[in-house]
């Protein structure tokens, strides 16, 4: 990465100043910009500790500035470059100035400069460019082979903060201080100036990453109340019944003063907004005053419930028109604001202020541009839920809803998927299949999704199926093995690509290979003879009461490989006390740096120490030892099944 330029008209890199500087690669994530102000905030902090030359001029403004401008690059090449970025900011130790410079790795792309976007698909950009160009003294943008920086210059201020502003107003660490606190008319409009835009940065990354949409209608509240308003609520719309005012839940209401919150939500609920017919409005419109069914307000207070609105008292003594205003409303303004992203509805913002007649339009656009960022993040958690609901609907129809009991046979069964939020590529099931025969089997699937799940989805039924026919331990095998070849599977398998969107190059159709061990256990007067065949999975161990431990199948090939392949079976019997241990490879293959959890048939020797044990306890330790074995939480599905004879 080049050096960071001094002022320069044509935009390339000048020469390098020495002075402090660090230098960070950030990946190319909604994150970015977050970390990056995090990354100057402390380089601030340690160049003035250390009395770098330069440092004396780092003001609490400068600093401002100068991490307003690096979330504005960083997000900038995030969005529409779509790579990772690099980033350098340094201090000119004899002028006292700051540059900054971020590079990506799309040259192709110019830097937007917040121009175009329909109002509600405002592209996650803030101010853009122009924004920049604002509070710095120079900018430029520099063309190399393959990579293009954008770089800054703020200079330092001499003397005393100007227009009273106070450093305490822009720490922006969490949901309760992205807004300013009460002050001056001069130091409220020197905020909405400067402030707002790291409001709105800040109020970004915190929704972002929540995917509740209950979670971001509470932030909301937290956000607005009380410095751009006395009062908010949020209804969301009901996906179910479509929305509208029928179709709407109040999921939040907020006031200034906590004891009146359950009087204003009262007062709301009868009043929901009305989802009407035509188009949603393309900006915020007025919204009645709260009040009982008498016309009287909800509450007889204002504000902090002393008299007093908590709105800045520069803006509220001199509104002027704004938006929103209502001059014969009993007991302020209020104005509502519809959530839409992509195009849906999702919901409504509504905010509120004590005692005046109307918003000024510096408030109305912070709070309009705030919204699209609600709206954003409503969308992002109900899109994750959606698709939450469907892993769990997959991953139930996967599993067997009970485990059979079976006759002279004591089981016990761990199943971990590592995945919390999708289907797993393990599987496992334990059935009857009549005659006085039951059969198991415990499988992982190439990959993880929806795609495994399709396979899954396909064999455990045939399985059954086959077995409740007849077929024996191989010949299930045979016929398992040439359907996962056949074109049904690769039409199932495009069928669950749909589910993640349109395929890529090379994303065609494909077959599923799948990892099974699958048995049958008959019982008999003095123990259970049991039948098992392993295609490509983990061999199952048979432990003697005395703790001797064997492997009880041979190695054979996957499922879904090798068109036309033979399997063969192994037949034993369990006298009591033996017990046959079943695995997927996120036991065997379960990592501690670049050891293996099977390494020197560790599983076996594991399996040795779990003589004299019941089926429960066996699994238990085994699962125990299989996750003390690696520093981190398992990275892979984890099953296993303990067949002990009684």
């Amino acid at each position: 990465m080049g050096a960071v330029p001094a002022q320069r008209e044509s935009g390339s890199l000048a020469a390098v100043r020495p002075g402090a500087q660090v230098r960070a690669a950030l990946g190319g994530s909604p994150l970015a910009p977050g970390t990056a102000r995090g990354l100057l905030r402390t380089a601030f902090q340690e160049w003035s500790a250390l009395g770098l030359p330069g440092a004396e001029g780092l003001t609490d403004r400068l600093a401002h500035d100068a991490m307003i401008v690096l979330s504005e690059l960083v997000t900038n090449a995030v969005v529409h470059a779509g790579t990772d970025v690099e980033l350098v900011c340094r201090l000119e130790p004899d002028t006292g100035a700051v540059v900054v410079e971020v590079c990506d790795h799309h040259p192709s792309r110019p830097p937007r400069d917040g121009d175009g976007g329909t109002a509600y698909e405002t592209a996650e950009y803030g101010r853009g460019l122009r924004l920049v160009a604002a509070l710095s003294d120079s900018w430029g943008v520099t063309y190399r082979r393959g990579a293009k920086s954008v770089w800054a210059r703020m200079s330092a201020e001499v003397g005393p903060d100007a227009a009273g502003y106070d450093p305490e107003d822009t720490n922006f660490f969490g949901a309760e201080l992205l807004a300013p606190a009460p002050q001056r008319a001069e130091r409220d409009r020197d905020w909405l100036g400067r402030g707002a835009l790291s409001f709105l940065a800040e109020a970004s990354d915190l929704l972002a990453g929540q995917l509740d949409e209950d979670l971001v209608a509470a932030l909301t509240g937290q956000l607005i109340v009380p410095r751009l308003a006395d009062w908010c609520a949020v209804w969301l719309a009901d996906e179910a019944m479509g929305g509208g005012a029928g179709g709407t839940r109040l999921a939040r209401v907020w006031h200034a003063s906590e004891e009146r919150i359950e009087e204003l939500r009262r007062c709301l609920e009868k009043e929901p907004p009305r989802g009407g017919e035509g188009p949603t409005p393309s900006g915020p419109t007025p919204y009645p005053w709260p009040s009982d069914a008498g016309g009287v307000d909800c509450w007889p207070g204002r504000g902090r419930g002393d008299g007093a609105s908590v709105v800045p008292e520069g803006l509220v003594a001199d509104p002027g028109p704004g938006v929103g205003a209502s001059p014969t409303a009993p007991g302020g303004s209020a104005l509502s604001y519809p959530l839409v992203a992509g195009g849906r509805p999702l919901g409504t913002l509504v905010i509120g202020r004590a005692g005046v007649p109307g918003f000024p339009d510096e408030i109305t656009g912070l709070v309009e541009d705030l919204s699209r960022r609600v709206a954003l993040a409503i969308g992002a958690a109900r899109q994750y839920a959606r698709q939450a609901t469907i892993s769990a609907v997959l991953q139930r129809g996967l599993l067997p809803g009970a485990v059979a009991q079976i006759p002279g046979v004591r089981s016990a069964l761990v199943y971990e998927p590592c995945d919390k939020g999708g289907p797993s590529g393990d599987f496992y099931d334990l059935f009857p299949a009549g005659d006085g025969r039951w059969c198991f089997a415990i499988g992982d699937v190439q990959g993880k999704g929806p795609e495994a799940a399709v396979v899954i989805g396909l064999a455990r039924p045939w399985l059954r199926l086959l077995a409740r026919e007849g077929y024996r331990v191989a010949d299930v095998l045979d016929r398992l093995n040439q359907l996962l070849l056949d074109d049904a599977t690769e039409a199932a398998d495009a069928a669950a690509r749909a589910l993640v969107g349109p395929a890529g190059p090379g994303d065609g159709p494909q077959t599923r290979f799948l990892s099974l061990l699958y048995g049958e256990l008959a019982p008999f007067d003095g123990g259970v003879r049991c039948t098992v065949a392993s295609a490509g999975h983990p061999l199952p161990l048979l432990l003697g009461p005395g703790g001797d431990v064997r492997t009880a199948a041979r190695p054979q090939t996957l499922l879904g490989v090798v068109e036309d392949e033979t399997y063969i079976s192994e037949s034993f019997e369990l006298r009591p006390g033996d017990t046959l241990l079943c695995v997927t490879d996120g036991v065997t293959e379960r990592r501690s740096g670049s050891r293996q959890f099977d390494d020197g048939d560790g599983l076996a020797a594991a399996l040795a120490g779990c003589a004299g044990m019941n089926a429960e306890l066996i699994a238990e330790r085994i699962r125990h030892l299989v996750h003390e074995f690696g520093g981190r939480p398992p990275e892979d599905d984890l099953a296993l099944l303990v067949l002990q004879a009684e």
